[in-house]
């Protein structure tokens, strides 16, 4: 009996990073880096500090424009696309350090993220129609179940200045799914939290694509990076050492030694 031939995936990649370099002067950032996110995917983006990562994330959301190479996102280049078109494309993003109107209540943050999409008009607005006030109201329900959806429990209405910097991490990314992504980037979620934070979440993430978004996580936390990630992209000083599943980055030993360093660099620093 014959062999059954399976066909090769056919599934196209939502995101492709392909040889993208780009320097800033005489540095090099991003040396010739290439990588896919498939649509559904949870994929960490890693190294030690100075790697790369966040660069990568600032040509993928469209603050940088790189040097030479592409960025395609669900088919469509995204070279020369500002950042709020990449947005309306389908990217959202969370920053490193928090990025928040700290004088809007959460639920009106929130409600920022959603106006990417909005076809309300100043004259609407102005004369306050019955399509803005229905609008405004969707959008206040929507706000608010995105809130309970990541986790934050408090008063919708209290200014994001007074909520706690876990429920601020977590308003945050609430405010980028109010952007009706399909490709959502982590910039160190879990900076600043404790274990039990930390798990919550793990879970959100997977909570995040289980609603039909695809993850691309930045992180420092290894053993959340493992245990939520389906693939890892590992850069050092601004190239791509490995790529894998968690189980073969751990044991690749290019990336143990851009961690943990190697016998040769305790010599050299001895």
């Amino acid at each position: 009996m014959s062999e059954v031939q399976t066909a090769p995936s056919t599934v196209q990649p939502l995101l492709d990073v392909d040889h993208v370099t780009i320097k800033f002067g005489g540095v090099v950032a991003l040396d010739d880096v290439t990588f896919e996110i498939k649509p559904g995917e949870i994929l960490g983006l890693i190294g030690p500090n100075g790697a790369g990562k966040t660069t990568c994330f600032n040509v993928i959301t469209g603050v940088y424009q790189a040097t030479s190479g592409t960025v395609a996102f669900d088919g469509t280049p995204l070279k020369g696309k500002k950042r709020y078109q990449i947005t309306k494309l389908g990217i959202a993003r969370t920053f490193q350090n928090i990025r928040l109107f700290p004088s809007m209540s959460a639920e009106e943050n929130v409600m920022v993220g959603a106006d990417v999409h909005s076809k309300v008009g100043i004259l609407r607005s102005i004369f306050r129609t019955p399509y803005f006030r229905r609008t405004e109201r969707e959008s206040r329900e929507r706000s608010r179940e995105l809130l309970r959806f990541v986790g934050v429990n408090a008063d919708p209405e209290d200014f994001a200045v007074n909520f706690s910097y876990g429920d601020q991490r977590r308003l945050e990314i609430a405010r980028a799914l109010a952007t009706k992504p399909k490709l959502v980037c982590l910039d160190e979620p879990a900076a600043g939290f404790n274990p039990a934070e930390k798990q919550r979440l793990m879970q959100l993430i997977h909570d995040i694509r289980d609603a039909g978004n695809t993850v691309l996580l930045v992180e420092h936390d290894m053993n959340l990076v493992m245990g939520v990630c389906d693939r890892i992209v590992v850069l050092e000083f601004g190239r791509k050492i490995a790529e894998g599943t968690p189980a073969e980055i751990q044991s690749n030993p290019d990336v143990v030694a851009a961690y943990l360093g190697t016998e040769e660099d305790d010599d050299d620093t001895a």
